[in-house]
Order: structure tokens, then sequence, then C-alpha cells
């Protein structure tokens, strides 16, 4: 079992700020995070930090940017354990991607895994179990032979296209029923 070492937020504290302050308690963490990091990494540079991210992922080390992204409508909705888990992933691939050999190493590799758990105390976890309804709305319903497929606006629009999507499970091509309307989400 892990302890983590960044200090838990208080929740009573983050369900009571605003957007702004709620902005500010982000890059609190990060700078915290940040500052761990280089006890272990002196050179480490400070990344930006954005709230730009849309869809599912929660957050983003993005190198050609020079910072990190995090989704703002995941971590509104799930403020305590975006903090605790969240930053601390994306950081640790901040810290990985500027090792000497970074580069080369895996995204969810050895290396990344040793500071997830050796230097911020957490289990490390690839993926978030938020729920992205909201985040990432898929109102263009399409089927295949085992399930239906949400399709942002995005990809629905490739498919109209002309692209071709298969499911992963049944490998069939996947059909267009329509649209879901809002409140309507069966």
């Amino acid at each position: 079992m892990t302890t983590p070492v960044l200090p838990h937020p208080d929740p009573a504290r983050l369900a009571a700020l605003d957007r702004e302050a709620l902005l500010e308690a982000l890059h609190e963490r990060v700078e915290a995070a940040w500052r761990l990091c280089r006890e272990v990494h002196p050179g480490l540079p400070r990344p930006a930090v954005w709230c730009d991210l849309r869809g599912k992922c929660a957050g983003q080390a993005h190198f050609g940017r020079g910072g990190l992204r995090f989704n703002p409508v995941l971590y509104a909705e799930n403020r305590e354990a975006f903090l605790i888990e969240v930053v601390p992933h994306e950081m640790a691939h901040w810290l990985v991607e500027h090792l000497e050999d970074g580069h080369l190493a895996r995204p969810h590799g050895r290396e990344w895994q040793t500071v997830m758990r050796r230097l911020f105390g957490l289990e490390p976890r690839t993926t978030h179990r938020f729920d992205t309804h909201r985040a990432s709305p898929a109102p263009h319903r399409y089927r295949c032979g085992c399930r239906e497929h949400g399709f942002t606006a995005r990809r629905h629009a490739l498919a109209r296209q002309g692209r071709r999507y298969r499911c992963r499970h049944c490998a069939q091509t996947l059909v267009y029923l329509g649209r879901v309307m809002p409140g309507n989400d069966s």
C-alpha cells in the first residue's frame, strides 16, 4: 500500500470554490507536484498549465506546447480526486519526458510507474474512473451487431464524409441510427 506524498485537499473547501478559485487550486497543486519532482530532477522546467482539454481525457502532458492540459468539466465535477490523481499522473509524464532518455520511455511504462509509486506515493493507474457524460457528449448514435456507440459531432462528420468505422468487438461496420436529443439519454 502506498501513501500519497502530496497533502490531501480539503473536500469541504474545494466544494465551496468558485470557478476562478478552483483554477487557482489546480495551479497550486501543479506547483506543489512540480516542486516535489524538482527534488529528484533539479533542472525540470516548470510546465505551463491550461484548462482547455475537452472530451473524455482528464489531463495531458503536452510537450510540444510545454505544459499540462486539463479538462475543466471533469475537474469541476471531480475536484478532490482530480487533484489527488490526475495532477500527479500528468506531472509524472512531464518528469519522465525530461529525464535523459525519457523520450524513449513508454507513456505508462516502468519509469512512469516508478515515479507514481516512489515519488508521489500513488498506485500507477493509467485511466480515471470519472463520469465523462457531460464532458464528452456523443449525441450521434451508431449500431453494430453487439451494441450501440455514441459519436461526437466530429467523428459523425467524418463518417458522413465516407470514413468507415467498425466495432472493435464484433468487427461489423457501424450504421447511423440518428441523433439523441438533450434530455433523452436512454
